[in-house]
């Protein structure tokens, strides 16, 4: 799961009792007979930061050891990592959750979030072979490096035929992120509509494809840009009902051209926070659920008191972090990776928008650091719609 702090013992407890399906299963660390495979190299590359500031000043390439693996441990050998948001403000030292500096490795290592293919097992290691790919139970520990030895029940095996390894590496945050919003805050039916501002964000591309395959209809508003009809193309092709920028959610006409959807809509989601959350608000209906998982104008939410009063709305806030410690010891989380990745199974869940960077072990350490700097750039840069992923070779 993805959550910025090593997972208390419950949490690995309710690992090993209860998070088993067809799609995710958790490895228990038994007696059994596998063997470890003959290729893990003794040492590999991380990107390592050992204070908070700006990527481009901090971020430095270690070279780490991987020691062979014990009973209980696998090593793995990373596969693809994406740079999300909550990364970068993790190096800024503005995330609520940071991973402890750790002065064997010279810092923390960056990233929270990615795929890895199991290279060697430890002989006591029940449930994981080497080929499985498996994804960190805990962020915090650093998915931008090309190798890691993890204990086995720290991390989870997915069923990945059938599935990319960019879907397996983005899973866990914003495809996660957009099922709980539309499943646990309204009880949604076919035909209702669903509002939210940063459409074309990770978040936002995956609200619409769920939406889509539940039968949900989406209103997306997006920032006013250059390329403002490829944007609307993109999105209606994912399978958008109705795309607007923000200038046009402040009209007074755009009501009516919402209403001609279906029923007022029940549920907003908000990832920018002032004026566009408040436009959204306005275009409610009654009984509905203002749901905010960002705030990229740093700007304060702010409710109309007559919506808020005579609409009876409801707000909420959503962190992943969160819903992943109040569930870890139930099973939700594998029945929405196994919806999650059935979905993508069947092409209605899509790879975000991305670009590549390669990151080979045996490239110098200058260019990886390079390569990266630059990618976190791309990754912050305003009207970004393409996720930046780090694919290790």
């Amino acid at each position: 799961m993805m959550i910025p702090r090593p997972p208390p013992p419950s949490l690995r407890v309710a690992l090993r009792a209860g998070w088993s399906s067809i799609v995710v299963s958790p490895s228990s660390c038994i007696p059994a007979t596998h063997r470890a495979h003959s290729s893990s190299p003794t040492t590999y590359p991380a990107l390592v930061y050992d204070k908070y500031g700006r990527h481009d000043e901090i971020l430095k390439v270690a070279h780490l050891p991987l020691p062979p693996v014990s009973a209980t441990t696998v090593n793995v050998k990373f596969l693809a990592s994406p740079i999300n948001p909550a990364d970068i403000n993790q190096l800024q030292g503005t995330y609520p959750l940071k991973p402890p500096f750790n002065p064997t490795i010279g810092g923390a290592i960056g990233g929270n979030e990615g795929v890895a293919e199991v290279i060697s097992v430890g002989d006591g290691v029940r449930g994981i072979h080497v080929g499985d790919w498996v994804i960190p139970v805990a962020s915090g520990s650093g998915t931008w490096r090309t190798h890691a030895q993890y204990e086995a029940e720290d991390v989870l095996k997915l069923e990945s035929e059938g599935v990319s390894k960019i879907i397996a590496a983005t899973i866990s945050v914003n495809p996660s992120t957009a099922y709980r919003m539309l499943k646990d805050f309204d009880n949604l039916q076919p035909g209702d509509v669903v509002i939210q501002n940063g459409a074309n964000s990770g978040v936002g591309q995956s609200v619409i494809q769920l939406a889509k395959a539940w039968g949900f209809r989406t209103v997306n508003i997006v920032r006013q840009r250059p390329d403002l009809d490829e944007l609307k193309h993109q999105l209606h092709a994912l399978g958008a009902d109705m795309v607007i920028t923000e200038e046009d959610a402040r009209r007074t006409d755009v009501a009516a051209q919402v209403k001609q959807l279906g029923p007022p809509p029940r549920l907003a989601l908000n990832c920018v926070g002032g004026k566009s959350a408040t436009n959204m608000v306005r275009l409610l209906g009654h009984d509905a659920h203002l749901v905010t998982y960002g705030g990229m104008s740093k700007e304060p939410v702010t409710l109309p008191t007559s919506a808020f009063i005579f609409k009876n709305l409801s707000a909420h806030g959503f962190w992943m972090t969160r819903w992943y410690d109040a569930h870890s010891h139930d099973d939700q989380r594998a029945r929405m990776l196994s919806a999650l990745l059935a979905l993508a199974r069947t092409a209605r869940l899509r790879e975000p928008w991305h670009d590549l960077n390669s990151f080979r072990a045996e490239d110098p350490v200058d260019r990886l650091r390079e390569l990266a700097v630059t990618a976190i750039d791309k990754a912050g840069r305003g009207f970004g719609s393409r996720k930046q992923i780090f694919e290790f070779e």
